[in-house]
């Protein structure tokens, strides 16, 4: 049986949840604002436009969102993208290369905009190692409905009973159980491991490594292992 495992960026992949809140943070003060930054911490890994939005206390579709996406946008590549490989988590280019040396199909599936997605992965040496990249703009509805999850399963030909998703919010793993994939949170990233226990990740992991062992093998240094909890198996893939 075909397997699939799709995996968030930020701050699963990328430790870039902190210089995108920096960047997040520069931009609304420019625009008047002073969020706290933990309200700029939680917009990370959300779409952009209503991230900005929400810290702006404006519309979706204002003026002065829009100019906000404009200035990050502009920034990105200096700001984030000019860090490079530097950007990736320990263990992220050989764990992603004994997935597929397994032979399991790799996929993405991100808040980000498709140009801001592949520009990153590019970026971080790491775009040719997936096999379908799903981004916001490419689904009707984005995170925490199953849509950008569900065409990765069907760009790759994979079931979700086979399949897992890898993220570090509890959005993640909304859209994951939504569309019936078996889950590994890593609590790295934005959201701690209490909330992605809450939200019903089956595995939570510390650091990248122990993704792939809980992947490979069903073993893993877990912060909290929720093996058995759901009705699918939650061993190893096979």
């Amino acid at each position: 049986m075909t397997s699939a495992i799709v995996f968030d960026i930020d701050g699963t992949l990328a430790n870039t949840p902190a210089v995108i809140a920096e960047l997040i943070a520069d931009v609304v003060h420019g625009l008047g604002a002073s969020p706290s930054r933990a309200q700029v911490l939680a917009t990370v890994g959300k779409p952009l436009e209503a991230s900005l939005a929400r810290l702006l206390g404006v519309s979706v579709d204002s003026a002065a969102t829009a100019e906000a996406a404009a200035r990050y946008r502009a920034r990105f590549a200096t700001d984030v993208l000019s860090q490079g490989p530097a950007l990736l988590l320990p263990g992220v280019p050989e764990g992603l290369d004994d997935l597929r040396a397994a032979g399991h199909l790799l996929g993405i599936a991100t808040s980000k905009i498709s140009s801001s997605a592949l520009a990153l992965l590019e970026a971080t040496g790491i775009l040719g190692r997936f096999d379908t990249v799903v981004c916001h703009d490419m689904v009707e509805r984005g995170k925490p409905h199953p849509d950008m999850a569900l065409r990765a399963l069907a760009d790759l030909g994979a079931p979700a009973a086979a399949s897992w998703y890898v993220g570090d919010t509890v959005t993640d793993m909304a859209m994951a159980r939504g569309a019936a994939l078996r889950t590994v949170g890593v609590s790295y990233g934005v959201d701690s491991a209490e909330d992605l226990v809450a939200a019903g990740a089956d595995h939570v992991v510390a650091d990248f490594p122990s993704v792939i062992r809980a992947l490979l093998h069903g073993t893993a240094d877990t912060v909290r292992d929720l093996a058995g909890t759901r009705p699918e198996p939650t061993g190893a893939l096979t």
